[in-house]
Formats: C-alpha cells, sequence, structure tokens
C-alpha cells in the first residue's frame, strides 16, 4: 500500500520527467531553426557567389571594369557567432585556449558516468567552457541526502532521474551544449556501445567495481580518462589511458589496473553513507576532473603528453595537495599489455564479472540466528529492566563517537569498532567490566555490530550472553522510534 506522501512523491517526479522532455523537445525545435536557418543563408550566400561569379565574368569581357580583378570573394570572417565570443570571450582570450582551443571545445564530444557529487560540478564547468556534446550515464534518483554536495539537484527534484535533474541544471546554465542523457547503470555490455560515441570520458563513480569497468572500456575503445574518488576529506585524481593506444603500445598511458592490479579488500571498501563526505571536498575533485578535461580537449597536437602521476587531496593536511609519480604500462596488466586478456568479447559476453573480481559482499551475515536479536526484542528488553540493576544488559554502541554523539539509546556504552581490537589488546579492563553480562552489541547497520561480537568472542568467553542488534539503528528507526535520525 503506498502512502500519500510516496505517491505525491512519483507524480512530482513524473512531472519533472515530462517537463525536462519537454524542455528537451523545445531545445530540440530551437536548433533545428537555427540549423534551418543556416540552410537558408547558406542557400543565399551560394545565389549571391552564383550572382558575383557572373558579375565578374561580365566583366572581365568588359575593358572599362577591370579593377573587378582585384576584388577578393565574399568568405565568413569569424569562426564562432558574436554570441559564443560574448560568452567564451574570458577563456578565449588566454593563450591556453585561444579560438583553436574553443574551437576543439565545440567539437568535443565528453561521457561523464555518474550524476552525483563528482559528476555535477564536473558537467557545471565542462557545459560552462562551452564542449560540445556532453553525456550523463547514471540510473539513480535523486535523493534527499545527496543535495549537500551534489549541487545540480533541488529539493523539488526529489525521486527524479538524477540524469534529467542534471540536465535540467545544466540546461539553464548553456542551452547550446548538446546534452544526451542514459538513463541507467553502466554494464559491461552497454559501455563499448555508448563509449563509441564519445571521445573523452569521466568517471565520477563510487565504487571500484565502475571504475575498472570504465577504465577496461576506456582502454578497449581508445578513449582517455580523468578518474577521480573521494570521501570523508580526501580525494585522489588522475588521467589515465593518456595518450590512448592499443593494448600492448608501450607508448600508451597507464590504465586504472596498472595503477591498482588487485582491488581493495571488499570489507574495507567504505561508502559515503557509512564513511562520511565533506561536500566541498567532492566538489574540489569534481572540478579539477572537469579542469583536466579542458586541457585534454584544448592541447593542441604537438603538446607533448604530461607523464602520468596522482593527485591526491586531503583537506585538513598542510599542504593540501601532493603529487605521486605513476610508472608507466604495466608488461603483465591484464587490460593494456601485449598479453592483455580483457577485450571486447570478454566484455560484451558477460564473462567479465567485476563484482567477483573486487570481492563485494552481501550485506554481512557472519552470526547464527541465535545470536542475533531484532530491534524490537531490543524494545522489549529495554522496557522490562532498569540501567541500574546489576542484571541490565550492557548495551554497547560499536559507532565512532562522532555518530555516537548524534543520537545514542540511554546508559549505552560507545566502544567504537575501528580500532576495537587494539583497545581489548592494550585494555584488560574492557573485557573485564563486561565479564559475567549479557552484552547487546548495536551499530548503524547490523554489519559491524556482528564482527564485534565475533572478537569479543574470541578475545574473552568470560561474557555471559552476547548478541547484535540485527539491522542495527536503521531497524530500530523503522520497527521502533519512527523519529530516530535518518543520517
Amino acid at each position: 500500500m503506498f502512502s500519500t506522501s510516496a505517491v505525491d512523491a512519483q507524480v512530482t517526479a513524473l512531472r519533472e520527467q515530462i517537463q525536462a522532455t519537454e524542455d528537451q523537445l523545445s531545445q530540440l525545435r530551437e536548433q533545428l531553426a537555427h540549423a534551418e536557418e543556416a540552410q537558408h543563408r547558406a542557400q543565399d550566400a551560394g545565389k549571391l557567389e552564383t550572382d558575383w561569379q557572373q558579375e565578374i565574368m561580365g566583366a572581365l569581357n568588359n575593358p572599362q571594369h577591370q579593377y573587378y580583378q582585384h576584388q577578393p570573394q565574399p568568405q565568413q570572417r569569424f569562426s564562432l557567432s558574436n554570441a559564443e565570443f560574448k560568452r567564451y570571450g574570458r577563456q578565449l582570450i588566454m593563450p591556453q585556449v585561444g579560438l583553436q582551443g574553443q574551437l576543439r571545445l565545440k567539437a568535443a564530444r565528453v561521457l561523464i558516468v555518474g550524476a552525483g557529487g563528482l559528476g555535477c560540478p564536473a558537467a557545471a564547468y565542462l557545459a560552462g567552457a562551452g564542449v560540445g556534446t556532453l553525456g550523463l550515464v547514471d540510473g539513480d534518483t535523486v535523493e534527499e541526502s545527496n543535495l549537500h554536495r551534489q549541487v545540480a539537484h533541488s529539493t523539488d527534484r526529489i525521486g527524479m532521474f538524477k540524469v534529467d535533474s542534471a540536465l535540467s541544471y545544466l540546461r539553464n546554465l548553456n542551452p547550446n551544449v548538446n546534452y544526451i542523457p542514459h538513463r541507467a547503470h553502466l554494464t559491461p555490455s552497454t559501455a563499448l556501445d555508448i563509449f563509441d560515441n564519445y571521445d573523452f570520458v569521466l568517471d565520477c563513480t563510487d565504487h571500484p567495481t565502475s571504475r575498472y569497468l570504465i577504465s577496461d572500456a576506456c582502454v578497449l575503445s581508445g578513449k582517455p580518462l580523468v578518474s577521480a574518488s573521494a570521501l570523508r576529506t580526501e580525494g585522489q585524481l588522475t588521467v589515465l589511458n593518456n595518450p590512448p593506444r592499443a593494448p600492448g603500445a608501450s607508448d600508451g598511458g597507464p590504465c586504472y589496473r596498472c595503477v591498482f592490479p588487485r582491488p581493495p579488500p571488499a570489507e574495507s571498501v567504505v561508502s559515503c553513507g557509512e564513511g562520511g563526505i565533506l561536500g566541498p571536498v567532492v566538489g574540489v575533485m569534481g572540478i579539477l576532473q572537469a579542469l583536466e578535461a579542458i586541457k585534454l580537449i584544448t592541447a593542441s597536437p604537438e603538446t607533448a603528453t604530461p607523464p602520468p602521476s596522482l593527485l591526491l587531496f586531503s583537506a585538513y593536511s598542510i599542504p593540501q595537495f601532493r603529487n605521486v609519480k605513476l610508472r608507466s604500462r604495466r608488461a603483465d596488466c591484464t587490460t593494456c599489455s601485449a598479453n592483455h586478456t580483457v577485450t571486447p568479447a570478454s566484455l560484451t559476453s558477460g564473462s567479465m564479472d567485476y563484482i567477483a573480481f573486487c570481492g563485494v559482499t552481501n550485506p554481512v551475515d557472519v552470526l547464527p540466528s541465535s545470536s542475533r536479536i531484532s530491534a524490537s526484542d531490543l524494545l522489549s528488553t529495554l522496557s522490562t529492566t532498569s540501567p541500574h540493576d546489576d542484571d541490565a544488559p550492557v548495551i554497547l554502541d560499536v559507532r565512532d563517537p562522532t555518530q555516537f554523539e548524534l543520537c545514542n539509546l540511554p546508559s549505552s556504552i560507545n566502544l567504537p569498532w575501528q580500532g576495537l581490537s587494539t583497545r581489548l589488546r592494550e585494555d584488560p579492563q574492557v573485557m573485564e567490566d563486561l565479564k559475567d553480562r549479557d552484552v547487546l552489541v548495536v551499530c548503524k547497520l547490523g554489519n559491524d555490530s556482528q564482527l564485534a561480537v565475533q572478537m569479543l568472542e574470541a578475545a574473552n568467553p568470560g561474557i555471559r550472553s552476547l548478541k547484535d542488534v540485527k539491522g542495527g539503528f536503521r531497524a530500530w528507526r523503522n520497527e521502533v522510534d519512527p523519529e530516530w535520525p535518518d543520517y
């Protein structure tokens, strides 16, 4: 049964999508009108040129009008329109761009994969710079938790496809760009077909599986790749497959697998929802991606390709930026070496399992049902005992101190999962305080709490009973307390 608010949100989202489609149709009509006008001008110019040539030939046969031999034929005076000169003038006068650089931008076709924290600022600056064609790939919809960092979206577009929301913003910024929406997540079977329509690719995603896929597809399709990531207060950026060369070519730029041959352990991969992200941090990285893309596009053919490097950003460090040199292509790389095993056929056939390669696991499920209780069971336990009773269970909250400060259960004890093994090893009093007690462990989602239970069991079997709360505080909010903060 859908709630009224859910139906209202769906209606609003559909209206927004219809409006976005109508806006795109209006833009296409306007472009058609301009094209037809240009066509008429060309036809008129051709007629004028024919008349002019006839007049010249007549004059040449007339000795009294020999001066016509020195009159030039009419030509288009400038390569850009006055509107383009006015819009892009501040960058046109930069020697790094100039007229030729702006013409390269106008002819460029750029694909941005991911319309989130990285993709929003990257798309905005590329559209503002006058990239001719800009494609966006994303299958997600706008959520309220996105808005503090994904600046192309807005409150009234919650529930709308991120691609449509971003394109609505971008069309208002620069209606002269040709925008192409791809309202689905990138997959191995679709990547090459999509990439073939573009010249440059920006990886604005947030997971290793997509980063390996995008890099592989860029090598196979011969596209330079600008890749970035951000988490908490740190980010990193690199330009890959530049120059783009076929697998086995020693002068090609390294790919993502050259830099990271093996993915990080699955349990170490932390999302923004779990680890947090500071909005300006991901914004900085997205802007830097746009900058690197503009540098790639506007560079003249004679410009030397800079050596590969990895730019590291840390908002709370001094200095905030540092650069790490990268080596060239790896001789044993599975994607870009002479002995590569990643091929177009293996990619499109589905035999490339990026999820298995990255070791992505389902939510943690390591405890038997007898070692778990529900959020409702926790409520019953708290309702029937007093925290001052000697027999009352110990509520162990293993979130980090920052999350614990946001919201916590009365009389709960904060023992963060991060660093728990060190704490248990160096502070025996922790286990002594839990000895002969019933201990209930809780975290945000019910993952870290299971691992904490395992660690506590291994450290000391003297605890009377040890269980985790299934689903953590998300389940507590859904089942018990709807006013519990949703962060």
